[in-house]
């Protein structure tokens, strides 16, 4: 089996899922970051999510991109870097060696596939996420990225899925921050004070907590 039959086989579940999503939901205008924070969320809209600092458990600390996916939810942790990187996931692929970021853990689902986010349209199948941020799962299209503009891109293993009415009891909770997405915030090459710097900007102008000790 090739290197690239065998990563595409790994990634078609969750790409399907996701092409199955987002196609059932039409999109909706391209976000801006001129302030992040959002008084009211429309989760029509894809949105930035910054976990609260009281919400406990997987997602402490979290930043998500996140858009809707029909009556779903659909998100990447944009904050949780990885010590793997693309060479050390692909060593016989010598033009993964030349991705200098780490691979990034997207979230629990289909953790084992990769999925590679770009501020252009690399080709179908493709999904838009919001203005000119597209993600491939695709295996050529993958390969096709590492192998012309292999720095361009954010590469992540796994996304966060929210089922219908998930993510809106969520944020009345308190979980959530909740602004508007940018892609400057996923290609930031520090990561590790993305959080921090947002629940500055963000915090006083979130939805209040309903509980001091959070959960997901």
């Amino acid at each position: 089996m090739t290197k690239t039959l065998f990563r595409a086989l790994r990634a078609a579940t969750a790409f399907m899922f996701l092409f199955a999503a987002l196609a059932a939901c039409a999109e909706g205008p391209a976000g801006t970051m001129s302030d992040p924070a959002a008084p009211v969320a429309d989760l029509g809209q894809p949105l930035l999510l910054v976990a609260s600092p009281d919400l406990k458990g997987p997602y402490s600390h979290t930043a998500l991109i996140v858009v809707p996916a029909g009556d779903k939810h659909i998100g990447f942790i944009i904050n949780r870097a990885t010590q793997t990187t693309m060479g050390k996931l692909f060593p016989e692929h010598g033009p993964s060696q030349k991705v200098l970021d780490p691979v990034y853990f997207g979230g629990p689902e289909a953790s084992d596939a990769v999925f590679a986010m770009v501020r252009r349209n690399p080709g179908a199948p493709s999904l838009r996420l919001f203005g000119d941020l597209y993600v491939t799962a695709n295996a050529q299209n993958v390969d096709k990225i590492i192998e012309t503009t292999p720095n361009d891109a954010r590469y992540f293993v796994g996304f966060v899925g929210w089922q219908p009415g998930e993510l809106a009891a969520e944020i009345e909770k308190g979980y959530w921050y909740v602004g508007t997405p940018d892609p400057s915030l996923i290609f930031r090459k520090e990561t590790g004070s993305l959080w921090e710097d947002l629940v500055k900007r963000m915090g006083h102008r979130a939805t209040p907590l309903k509980r001091g000790d959070l959960e997901t």
